[in-house]
């Protein structure tokens, strides 16, 4: 018999699964449940970018693409992000086309680190970083933020996390899971601190077109960071695009020449169908994205206002589609309550211990649901609030 331990890299060995995996097992075998945990939107990809891939299967587009991505598909990127964000790359050079976002943040981690390496992480935050950094032998240096600070990273935390190994900052922002956002001052603090050092940014902004009372601003917009910053992002979130696995990275041409020879050997080229359908999400899209975003916004403050109701305490996020609300009160971890509601009330959030330092304490519940679950989530909720007491 093989001892498959034995077979297994140690790397991968110590690497914790997700902390949001299980709930999605659970949930697997509920038929009866509402998930508030999955952050996907509830909306079907818009007909007209379904459509625009229907149509490239129907006339045969089927074979490889270019490495980077279409050609077409990269200008198109281009124009998008000068249009929504005054973002200026070069379709040649500076943009690749990823297997989603999740691509674009392995490749910058696997192209940039150097063993010892270390990478400022603002914690809570998405769970891949760490472990990413971790499997190509950097080393995680998480900065617990606060949710007195709307959970921003401040230059104050910035700087005491720096230390000669410092390599990378990754700046997760608007923020799974807390909803938090980093404005235009916020983001030139940061700047005033990076300034006069070596230290590389990879800026995931994924939710970037999901922000509520002001827009996005990319720290690759702030004087002198443009050329330390490699901005991920992709189409799952705001053109609800998840399943189609499409993303992109976008920075100095000679960081992307790297990273696009890795995504030669790794991946080949995103799939051409998904490129065909993005270009049309790029081109055209503006209005499903706007549309999108209002609806969000309401469901934002209809489920903040019913958390407020029922006495948990939350801040208000400006960003992405996740609330944050603190359960201390309950007297529960984050894990107990999470486990107890999903099985007494067949409600699934994910703990915020889930998403590293200074999550305890909180959980994330998604609104990218209807407004029928949400109502419905609440009234499970006050039950099980009022079974706590």
């Amino acid at each position: 018999m093989i001892d498959y331990n034995n077979v297994l890299c140690q790397r991968i060995k110590d690497i914790p699964p997700s902390g949001i995996r299980k709930y999605f097992d659970i949930l697997a075998e509920m038929d009866d449940a509402i998930s508030l945990g999955i952050g996907e939107p509830d909306y079907p990809t818009p007909w007209h970018i379904r459509d625009a891939g229907i149509y490239s299967l129907e006339k045969g587009f089927t074979k490889y693409t270019p490495n980077a991505g279409l050609s077409d598909l990269r200008r198109a990127i281009a124009g998008y992000l000068k249009r929504r964000f005054g973002l200026e790359y070069a379709p040649i050079g500076q943009i690749l086309v990823t297997v989603g976002g999740s691509e674009g943040l392995d490749l910058a981690f696997r192209c940039m680190l150097e063993p010892g390496d270390e990478v400022i992480i603002p914690t809570p935050s998405f769970v891949c970083y760490g472990p990413l950094v971790s499997l190509y032998h950097g080393v995680p240096v998480y900065v617990e933020t606060k949710a007195e600070n709307d959970f921003r990273l401040t230059p104050e935390e910035l700087r005491a996390a720096i230390t000669p190994r410092t390599k990378l900052l990754v700046l997760p922002y608007p923020n799974n899971p807390t909803g938090g956002i980093m404005g235009r001052e916020d983001l030139e603090a940061i700047a005033d601190v990076l300034r006069g050092t070596d230290i590389m940014v990879v800026s995931d902004e994924i939710y970037a077109e999901l922000t509520y009372g002001q827009r996005h601003v990319s720290l690759a917009n702030i004087p002198d960071m443009y050329e330390r910053t490699v901005v991920v992002n992709g189409f799952s979130k705001a053109f609800s695009m998840t399943g189609w696995r499409m993303g992109y990275l976008c920075g100095p041409a000679e960081l992307v020449k790297a990273m696009t020879k890795l995504h030669q050997y790794g991946i080949m080229s995103a799939p051409t169908t998904s490129q065909y359908a993005a270009i049309e999400a790029m081109e055209n899209g503006d209005l499903d994205i706007e549309r999108m975003r209002q609806d969000y916004d309401g469901r934002r403050r209809y489920l903040l206002d019913g958390f407020r109701t029922l006495g948990l305490e939350c801040f208000e996020p400006k960003g992405a589609f996740y609330m944050f609300p603190c359960i201390r009160t309950t007297g529960l971890t984050s894990e107990q309550f999470c486990d107890r509601f999903l099985q007494e009330q067949r409600v699934a959030v994910i703990p915020g211990s889930a998403f590293g330092p200074g999550g305890e304490g909180f959980v994330r519940a998604c609104y990218a649901a209807s407004m029928q679950d949400l109502g419905e989530a609440l009234d499970r909720l006050e039950r099980f609030l009022k079974s706590l007491r």
